[in-house]
């Protein structure tokens, strides 16, 4: 994908371990296609229950929306309110998605602690603040039906706010203390080492092309050699293709995009986040934003994929960040990337069990950084003989996206048309 090499997270990463590209074939108990957080959550669960694990890649581990993300851990789905999630999923599966969501970050940052990952980890908590009345209206109902179902969300506005983020570009937002941010690449590279520790076995540069079962089990085919085990884990997401039918028109890609500054001095980054809050508000195109422990700003925001494939829209985040933080106007931004995320339909994550014995997990919809690691250890569990219905996600069908083609082709006006309809709410 472009523009990786400008990544801040690639720049400043912790170095990676070789991961040498099959070469020969190999039999497992579990294929996990795909390095990324939840392919390698769920390779560390099942090495550590005595599992032998094969990882393919098609790049290197965190090489696609793992290591280009914006690194917040957020333990939300992306819902208003509660009532829609119990809805769709239903009562039984809702306490324990509820419960998971909920527990994620905390998860996350319990997990880092235990295996000692060093991806400068810190949980200070997550700012979500409101770009208009109504929003802010939706945001408070919204917290205090989540607050009934164990969430701790506080509300914070006027002075307290503006202490807190450094701007008065918003007068009301939500406070989720469990909130926080990793340095992502270093966190996919950390968990690969662990996971590998454990007993997996990673190997990059290694696209599978064919995968197809017969009465022995599965086969996962790769340039360099084949993999024979009893289960399969895709964990591709935004970067699913056609290798199972349907599977990639079960999902929208997402083009999320970073700037970066250098290290700043303190006149320049004067009060902005001072207590290592992260930041995200909630338009339609949406910014988020988190300051460095070396005093960089990483801000971020939606973004486009051109014509000739290039991602586009740093730009528009340069004008924006100088609207929200004015200290920032004129400073340098050299890093400038972008990635590829995956929408569902419903805005659920989504688990899949097609096949006896093939398990998909993808669709964070935003909130990939906790909410892989849970569908990791949940993908885990299947394969290790869990009932689906003792899982935190429903086991449901591969739906192709209605209209998926016409709003691929019309990604790059909706932007406009989001961009416009924020603008007209803030008041």
């Amino acid at each position: 994908m472009s523009q990786w090499p400008d990544s801040l997270w690639r720049a400043t990463a912790l170095p990676a371990d070789p991961n040498p590209a099959l070469d020969g074939d190999l039999t497992c108990d579990v294929t996990v296609i795909g390095a990324g957080f939840t392919g390698l959550r769920a390779a560390l669960k099942l090495a550590e229950a005595g599992a032998s694990v094969a990882v393919l890649e098609a790049g290197d581990v965190g090489y696609g929306a793992s290591g280009r993300t914006g690194g917040q851990v957020n333990p939300m789905l992306p819902f208003n309110g509660p009532e829609e999630v119990c809805k769709r999923v239903g009562a039984g599966y809702f306490e324990r998605l509820t419960a998971a969501s909920l527990g994620s970050a905390d998860a996350l940052f319990a997990l880092l602690r235990r295996y000692q990952i060093d991806c400068q980890a810190r949980q200070n908590g997550w700012l979500r603040v409101d770009h208009a009345l109504k929003a802010a209206k939706v945001a408070r109902a919204a917290a205090e039906s989540w607050n009934r179902h164990g969430a701790t969300i506080q509300m914070v506005e006027g002075e307290d706010l503006a202490r807190l983020t450094g701007t008065r570009a918003y007068r009301t937002g939500t406070l989720i203390p469990q909130g926080g941010a990793v340095q992502p690449l270093s966190l996919a590279r950390g968990l690969a080492r662990v996971a590998k520790g454990a007993g997996a076995r990673v190997f990059g540069g290694s696209p599978v092309t064919t995968l197809r079962q017969d009465p022995s089990g599965w086969l996962a085919q790769t340039p360099g050699g084949a993999v024979r085990s009893s289960w399969v884990i895709l964990a591709t997401n935004g970067h699913t293709d056609g290798l199972w039918s349907g599977l990639r028109n079960s999902l929208l890609p997402l083009i999320p995009i970073q700037i970066a500054t250098d290290p700043l001095d303190p006149d320049q980054i004067g009060a902005i986040l001072p207590r290592g809050h992260t930041i995200s508000d909630t338009r339609r195109v949406i910014m988020y934003a988190r300051r460095e422990p070396d005093d960089r700003i990483v801000f971020g925001g939606l973004g486009r994929v051109g014509w000739d494939g290039r991602i586009t829209g740093h730009d528009w985040l340069i004008r924006d960040v100088a609207r929200i933080f004015p200290a920032l106007a004129g400073v340098k931004w050299p890093f400038r990337w972008g990635g590829r995320i995956a929408l569902t339909d419903d805005r659920l994550p989504h688990l899949h069990e097609p096949a006896k014995g093939l398990l998909a997990g993808l669709g964070y919809n935003g909130r990939g950084v906790a909410m892989a690691h849970v569908m990791g250890e949940a993908l885990a569990n299947r394969a290790l003989g869990v009932p689906p219905e003792n899982l935190p996600f429903p086991t449901t069908q591969i739906r192709r996206i209605p209209f998926r083609n016409l709003q691929l082709m019309g990604a790059r006006t909706a932007v406009w048309w989001m961009r416009m309809r924020d603008r007209s709410e803030v008041g």
